[in-house]
């Protein structure tokens, strides 16, 4: 859950630091004084997009810092295990925003990115906003509010995924279908480039292969002397170095016999005398293998012709001729499959086979889901003064298949204007659609596993008994998860377990605004001034007291 909220010069707010309970609680004060602030600094330590305008002005930044309790929650703590950033403390997110409008943010500590802040931000809190309501017109919505409900995200991203295949094995089978006579002269021109290439048979390596045998066999004769000029100065003259070093090694190693001292000297040289007829005997081996080959040398010159004609004709080097064989073997294999207008059908149809199961398997869930949430809507329903009303979920067949499935969703209302149930946004007035929401959402709230739950004036339109109700339903939530709601209702906020009052004021010529938390006595005062109004009489503190009072 969370456990504690720290803001420093955010839109006007200097400095705030607030430690949450667990249980409901609601946040309440003048029309203006700053309630809802609180939520938007919320929603951007959980990853909203940020601009300049959430600093306060004059000030160079703002700043959000987020505490989370997480460790009843094992997805959270394996998400911060795989990215490195787990902690055996509270959670912390942390945002800061410059006045540029340019923000960073860390999770415990560490640099991290607004995508990870969304993707844990998923697991802590859902914010309900004030005009929820109007969203829920929207058949998209609508939609999303059934899979959510039943649990369908998984088998709605196989859908998505199918019905993309599809389509695009269907726009490729509809293209090789008008372009098969373009199609047919490309693979005849590749057919016939390949074949060259083929006949050609040049190997990856083989042209520095051809390049060395090609520069040795043309210098043939000049290695060969080489060779041997090299054996008659090392060995087999008679003033040869070979002679020379033995003569050396032997006269040095008879005078060390007198001076020890040229022992040294002659055992270097014993080696010297080793590497040398080493040296000559490699030298040996290497003349009688070098040979003069005019007939290899010739077929080597027009071997590599040949390429380096099949290389400009390309405008490649040698090298790349394999590689650009291999591109054309595979282009050639897709034009094949493109011509194979048969098998292509047959790849159409198999995708369509497998959408149409994954958009069944889609169909059913929400069947039973649309099922399940008409009858527990319609039940809250009855709880907000809406006992005429029904709640019903159509699944409306599609002409064409679409990315989400095989049907859309309508929400609709029976019982308000006649027994026939019709679209919600063609029988629910404005208060009648606010109820209508809340009640959604407080049976989405319980299906979610998210701890927190916070409400951002979503009882707007309500008043009366029905907002007793409101305030009861959302003390009942507030029982299984940490609830906050900002409101304007005194039915509402007597039915939590806590309650902060918000305030706004002017200090040296600069609006700042505050919020603390209310014991009794500050209860009843709040209450009764969003009872009465400006003035506060003893009957509005009765009335504010019997409604604390009559709170369970």
């Amino acid at each position: 859950m969370l456990c504690h909220l720290t803001l420093r010069d955010f839109v006007i707010v200097d400095r705030l630091e607030l430690d949450f309970s667990a249980g409901f609680g609601t946040l309440t004060g003048e029309t203006g004084a700053g309630k809802s602030i609180l939520i938007d600094a919320l929603a951007l330590a959980l990853g909203e997009r940020a601009d300049a305008g959430v600093v306060r002005a004059g000030c160079e930044k703002a700043e959000v810092v987020a505490a989370f309790d997480v460790r009843a929650l094992p997805e959270v703590l394996a998400w911060l295990k795989a990215a490195d950033l787990d902690t055996d403390e509270a959670l912390l997110l942390r945002r800061v925003v410059d006045a540029g409008g340019r923000s960073r943010a860390w999770i415990n500590g560490s640099p991290a990115t607004v995508q990870q802040l969304r993707e844990v931000g998923e697991w802590l809190v859902d914010i309900h906003g004030q005009h929820a309501h109007q969203s829920l017109l929207r058949a998209d919505a609508q939609r999303q509010l059934l899979d959510h409900h039943a649990g369908a995200q998984s088998v709605l991203a196989a859908v998505s995924l199918a019905w993309r295949e599809w389509r695009d094995l269907a726009e490729s089978l509809c293209k090789a279908s008008e372009g098969a006579a373009s199609l047919q002269r490309e693979r005849e021109q590749l057919e016939w480039q390949i074949s060259e290439l083929d006949a050609l048979a040049f190997a990856d390596d083989e042209w520095s292969g051809l390049d060395a045998e090609h520069r040795r066999l043309s210098h043939a004769a000049g290695l060969i002397d080489g060779a041997q000029y090299a054996l008659s100065v090392l060995a087999d003259e008679d003033g040869a170095c070979e002679r020379q070093i033995d003569r050396v090694a032997n006269r040095l190693a008879g005078l060390a016999e007198y001076d020890p001292a040229l022992a040294e000297v002659a055992g270097l040289l014993g080696s010297v005398q080793a590497e040398l007829a080493d040296a000559v005997s490699t030298l040996r081996r290497y003349a009688d293998r070098v040979d003069l080959d005019p007939a290899r040398l010739g077929e080597l010159e027009r071997r590599m012709d040949s390429v380096m004609a099949m290389a400009r004709k390309h405008r490649l080097t040698p090298a790349e001729l394999p590689s650009l064989l291999r591109e054309w073997k595979q282009r050639l294999g897709e034009l094949n499959e493109a011509a194979d207008l048969e098998a292509l059908a047959r790849r159409v149809a198999l995708a369509h086979e497998t959408f149409v199961a994954q958009a069944s398997a889609l169909s059913a869930l929400r069947r039973k889901a649309a099922a399940e949430m008409g009858e527990r809507v319609s039940e809250v329903m009855r709880q907000l003064a809406l006992s005429s009303g029904r709640f019903e979920v159509a699944l409306l067949p599609l002409d064409t298949p679409a990315v989400y499935g095989l049907e859309q969703v309508e929400f609709r209302i029976g019982g308000l204007a006649g027994n026939e149930a019709r679209p919600l946004a063609k029988v629910a007035s404005g208060g009648e659609l606010s109820r209508i929401s809340l009640a959604i959402q407080v049976l989405t709230s319980r299906s979610a596993s998210v701890p927190t739950l916070i409400f951002d004036e979503v009882d707007v339109g309500i008043g009366g008994g029905v907002a007793e109700i409101v305030g009861r339903l959302l003390n009942e939530l507030g029982r299984e998860r940490q609830v906050l709601c900002v409101t304007h209702l005194p039915q509402v906020a007597a039915r939590a377990d806590w309650q902060w009052q918000v305030a706004k004021a002017t200090r040296e010529g600069v609006t700042l605004s505050s919020i603390r938390a209310l014991d009794e006595a500050g209860r009843v005062q709040e209450i009764a001034r969003m009872l009465g109004g400006v003035e506060i009489t003893d009957i509005t503190l009765s009335h504010a007291r019997e409604l604390l009072r009559s709170t369970p």
